[in-house]
Parts: structure tokens; C-alpha cells; sequence
């Protein structure tokens, strides 16, 4: 009849708390306060059910009723529950040796609207608008119907002094940008395990330490756990509140990261029209979790900070010192993208799309700043799957034909090309094409990288003709190029020849020679080409790369990456002080008005 939230509640991850506010009451302690509690109605023109939540005798209730229902059959639904609740409650006390009550009719449950009682004939969906007054017995409620309501909220599962703390929250009929946040710390230390399952009502106290959506704990807070009162609001209207405890305490941060030195030259946004543009391989937690990456690929970095929890505060930090306008990823993780990146750059102003690449469980996500930019389309490809799919790349296919062995490995890669079209908000009309990929990484697939370039090159071209003639082309990514390399020079100079060496790069039986053009008159590397942008142990080089057509945009400002000392503090890249073992390149574009 009723489903009881705090059953539903028990399911969700330990590192979530949801405790009901201290403020819900019982309908004795209602009147002592002379406010009303709210009846939460959830009905959307189009779904069969509504449901109708509100407290009841220290009981969450919510029902799932049918939108063409009579009123009167949930009221008295409610009247009935209530009378089987007192039956319960007499049996249990007449187990226990105790007096029972009485047993009495069930209390009078109607629903008023402006003062007048609503007829029981009258349908669910008609019946339960904004404003009624649920009454049941002496206990008044204040109808809520489709109020603002959190239907995520999380805390992150780590807590580090000095990094952004950024609740994972999802809000229907409401709006974020409105919603009101408190931040509070325990009183006294306790980060036990048996603590983290305690509700805020039984711990030792709170005090407030911040408010805003995003909180920065301080090394006064190590050792304390952290409480979120986040109340969802569209615009004056507001929902029921939810209360967020973290499941541990905050802890010490690593001290001085890679990145921080960078951030002094990013303390605000670039002021339009220049644009600051950022790529960055993050390191799929697919990959940092392999045991070939904690024994093999990284054995000096130590086991903590390879942990997903531990390197997205990093990350985070350090994205969102950048004050960037165009950010692409690459080896994102979906889980990743949806419960940490997004919320996080969601509250720096930033919104994001993602595209997965199937086979590996990870891809390339972009994000751009919303106050700047408005994404008008998507024209993602699988590199291979456009290569023998499309018209556009007939040419090419016949020619990486001829090697049947090519062809097939070829074929086999999942690599993914990421397009979108954006439209600067600033002056309407003009549009960039944002490019974001991540190249085949084998040292010996030079061959194979040509190709996929040149299917992407062709892509892009074709998109930008079709969708925004004239617009300006960024290509950002992990190209696994290093600046010798066939892809630099496509790139670069338009054409890779047919005896470049690496058209023979994996072996003879592999090999081809052809020539192959670029669709695009010369970029230029906004970053140049540092000594490395990849610092592992046993290798390192330049790899990742922000192309530009130099005709359209202009660099104004490189941000300088880590210093040698800094990349090999803790030997190589990842570390406890910089969570990829690549190197975010960032840079400041002007763009012709």
C-alpha cells in the first residue's frame, strides 16, 4: 500500500546519507511550530501514475496511484493505512504486556483547495494541484505538485583539504543555477566507519563553514566529516530539502601539484573575443587499474593515487583553475563523465558531451562554457566505420585496400573522431567546429594513424563545408604523434609522401605507399612542440597537440606546462601530485571578429 523511502534508501551507495531534514516533524510537534509540512505531487501530462509523497507518524509514505483515479480512493487509502498502523501498534504493545488502546475509526482525511473541500469524484490528476491542503485528522498539509526535487545527490567518496568539493546533483522542475547550498562541518573528529552511518541528528553537532554550490575544504577540516543542506529552487518556488553527510572525513592533500604553478597565469576567464582552449588525456581508470599499469607502466606511482576517487580530485582541481572556455578530453571513463566531470564543470559553467568508444568502455568527452557558447550540432564518426561507409572516402578506402593485412587492423580499431559545431553567444552567427580524438597508440602503428587522419581530416572538412561554412576548425587531442611523425606532418604541411617511413612503420607485410593530402591548407600547433606532453618511465615525447587554422585565430597565450623539476618530483607521471600520466595543454586563442 505505502513504500516506505527509508527501504529504498538502505539500497543506495554508503557513501550517500540521505538524512530527512530535523525540521520534518510529527503531527504532534507540527502545530507547536505553526508550519505545514509539504505533500510532494509528482503527475506529468502523458504518464498513467502519480505519486504523492509526504510524513506521517515518523514514517516517509509514498504513493503510486493512477491519474484517472477517483480522489476519494486514496484518501481513504491513507485513512486505511493509518488504521492498520494503530492495529499493528496495539498488538505490538499488547505482546510487550502493555495496555492496547482502544481500537477507533480511522481519523478524516479530505483535501481542501482555496477553502473549499475537493469533491472525492474528482481524478487524481485534476485533484492534487499547487497550493491544496492535504488534511489527515488534526495534521495539515501543503500541497506541492510537481515541486523541485533532487532525484540525484551525492557527495564524492574522497575529500581532500584544498580541492573543490562538487555534490553530484540532478534536479527535475527546477534549476541548479537557483537552488540554495549550505555547507557544514561536525564538531568533533569522528571518521569512523560506524560514524559515517550515523544520520547529522546523532552526531556531536554542526557548524556552517560555507555556503554555495561548490565547497573548498581548509586544513581546519581534516579529521571532520562534511554535511551538505542543499534545498532545490526554480526560481521563488522550492522542494523538499535533502541533507548530504560525507561517508568519511576530509583528508590532507598532497601539498604543491604540478598544476598549481600553471593556475597563476588562468585567474579568470579569457575576455572574448580570445577563447582558452584545453586538451588533456586524464587516464582511464580502465587503464590505471591494470595490473600491468601498477606493476609494469607505473610501479614508482604510489598505489593511493592511482585510485579513481583519489585522481578526480585532482583533475577536477586543476580544470576547473584553467577557467577554460573549450575543454577536450580524452580517455574518460563513462561513469567518470557522468558522476564526476559533469557535476563538477557543471558548477565551474561548463557543460559537456560525451562519445564512447565500444570496445574499450571509455571516450572523448568536450566541454564548453555555456555562458559563451551554445552547441548547434554533433557530427561524431567511428574512423573505421566512415572509412568504408561513407562516399567521401572512396578514395582512400581503394588505396588502403590494396594491403588486405592494413585494411583489417585497420577495421578492427574503435577510434572515435568527436565534432561539434559551436555557436559564440557573443555574436550570434559566428561558429567554430571543435575537433577531439584519440589516436591509435601503438608505437608501430605510424601507418595507421596516417589513415585515421586522413578519414578524420576529410570528415571535418566535409562538416564545416555542409554545416558552418567558413567557421574556424580547433583540433584538439591525443594524436600518439610525436612532432617527427607522418600525422605532424599532414598536418603541418598538407602531405605525407609516399616513401615517408611511416607507411612501413609496423613491418613489411603491413606496409603501403601511397600519397596521401590533407583537406586543409596548413595548422598550425597553437603549443608548439614541447619536449614531452607524456612522462611515463620508460618513455617520453610529445603526443598531444591544439591545431588551428592560423588564418582564423591567432596564439596569445601559451600557458607554460609543468617544469622538468616538477614532472620528476615523484619520478614520472601519474603521481600524488598530478593525477595523468599526460600533460594538459592550454592555450589562449584570439578569434577574428
Amino acid at each position: 500500500m505505502f513504500n516506505r523511502l527509508p527501504a529504498v534508501l538502505a539500497l543506495l551507495p554508503r557513501r550517500l546519507l540521505l538524512a530527512s531534514s530535523q525540521r520534518t516533524l510529527t503531527g504532534a510537534s507540527h502545530g507547536l511550530l505553526g508550519r505545514m509540512e509539504p505533500a510532494v505531487v509528482r503527475c506529468l501530462p502523458g504518464e498513467r501514475k502519480l505519486t504523492i509523497s509526504f510524513r506521517l507518524d515518523g514514517n516517509n509514505k509514498c504513493m503510486l496511484r493512477d491519474q484517472d483515479e477517483a480522489l476519494g480512493k486514496v484518501l481513504a487509502r491513507i485513512s486505511n493505512g493509518l488504521v492498520k498502523g494503530q492495529g499493528k501498534a496495539r498488538k505490538s504493545k499488547k505482546k510487550k504486556g502493555l495496555q492496547p488502546e482502544p481500537p477507533g475509526s480511522g481519523p478524516a482525511v479530505k483535501l481542501f483547495f482555496q477553502g473549499e473541500e475537493v469533491a472525492d469524484t474528482e481524478l487524481n490528476s485534476a485533484a492534487w494541484r499547487d497550493g491544496a491542503e492535504l488534511r489527515v485528522g488534526d495534521v495539515t498539509y501543503a500541497v506541492q505538485r510537481n515541486a523541485p526535487t533532487f532525484t540525484t545527490a551525492e557527495l564524492p567518496g574522497s575529500l581532500l583539504a584544498g580541492f573543490p568539493v562538487c555534490p553530484h546533483l540532478q534536479v527535475e522542475f527546477g534549476s541548479l543555477q537557483d537552488c540554495e547550498f549550505t555547507w557544514f562541518k561536525e564538531n568533533a573528529p569522528n571518521a569512523s566507519p560506524e560514524a559515517a552511518g550515523e544520520l547529522p541528528c546523532q552526531g556531536g553537532g554542526w557548524t556552517e563553514v560555507g555556503r554555495g554550490r561548490v565547497h573548498v575544504p581548509s586544513n581546519h577540516d581534516i579529521g571532520f566529516r562534511l554535511k551538505l543542506h542543499c534545498t532545490p529552487k526554480d526560481g521563488g518556488r522550492s522542494g523538499p530539502a535533502k541533507e548530504l553527510v560525507s561517508a568519511g572525513a576530509v583528508e590532507a592533500g598532497p601539498g604543491v601539484c604540478t598544476f598549481d604553478n600553471r593556475h597563476a597565469y588562468t585567474p579568470k576567464e579569457a575576455e572574448w573575443p580570445a577563447l582558452r582552449v584545453v586538451t588533456y588525456n586524464i587516464l582511464a581508470d580502465v587503464y590505471a587499474q591494470t595490473e600491468l599499469s601498477k606493476t609494469v607502466l607505473y610501479p614508482y606511482c604510489a598505489p593511493y593515487a592511482l585510485q579513481l576517487d583519489y585522481r578526480q580530485n585532482l583533475i577536477k582541481k586543476e580544470l576547473a583553475g584553467y577557467n577554460a572556455d573549450i575543454v577536450c578530453l580524452q580517455e574518460v571513463d563513462k561513469g567518470v563523465f557522468v558522476d564526476s566531470l559533469t557535476p563538477a564543470l557543471d558548477a565551474f559553467g561548463l557543460e559537456g558531451v560525451f562519445r564512447i568508444k565500444e570496445k574499450q568502455h571509455e571516450g572523448l568527452a568536450t566541454f564548453y562554457r555555456r555562458s559563451k557558447f551554445k552547441l548547434l550540432s554533433q557530427h561524431d564518426i567511428v574512423l573505421s566505420e566512415a572509412l568504408t561507409s561513407d562516399p567521401i572516402h572512396s578514395t582512400l578506402l581503394e588505396k588502403v585496400s590494396v594491403n588486405s593485412a592494413l585494411k583489417g587492423k585497420m577495421l578492427q580499431r574503435a577510434t572515435v573522431l568527436q565534432v561539434s559545431v559551436l555557436e559564440d553567444l557573443n555574436k550570434p552567427g559566428r561558429q567554430v567546429c571543435v575537433a577531439n580524438t584519440h589516436l591509435y597508440w601503438h608505437p608501430k602503428g605510424g601507418n595507421l594513424r596516417l589513415v585515421q587522419m586522413g578519414v578524420a581530416l576529410q570528415h571535418l572538412s566535409h562538416v564545416i563545408s555542409e554545416v558552418t561554412p567558413g567557421a574556424p576548425m580547433v583540433f584538439c587531442g591525443d594524436f600518439n604523434s610525436p612532432p617527427h611523425s607522418g600525422v605532424f606532418q599532414l598536418l603541418s604541411e598538407t602531405a605525407v609522401p609516399l616513401q615517408h617511413a611511416d607507411w612501413s612503420s609496423s613491418g613489411p607485410e603491413e606496409a603501403c605507399s601511397m600519397e596521401l593530402l590533407s583537406a586543409f591548407p596548413p595548422l598550425l600547433s597553437a603549443c608548439s612542440q614541447p619536449a614531452y606532453t607524456n612522462y611515463v618511465g620508460g618513455f617520453h615525447g610529445c603526443l598531444d597537440y591544439i591545431f588551428i587554422q592560423p588564418d582564423s585565430m591567432q596564439v596569445e597565450q601559451v600557458i607554460p606546462l609543468p617544469s622538468h623539476q616538477e614532472v620528476t618530483t615523484h619520478e614520472a607521471l601519474p603521481s600524488v601530485a598530478h593525477p595523468s600520466d599526460h600533460i594538459a595543454l592550454v592555450c589562449d586563442l584570439r578569434w577574428n571578429p
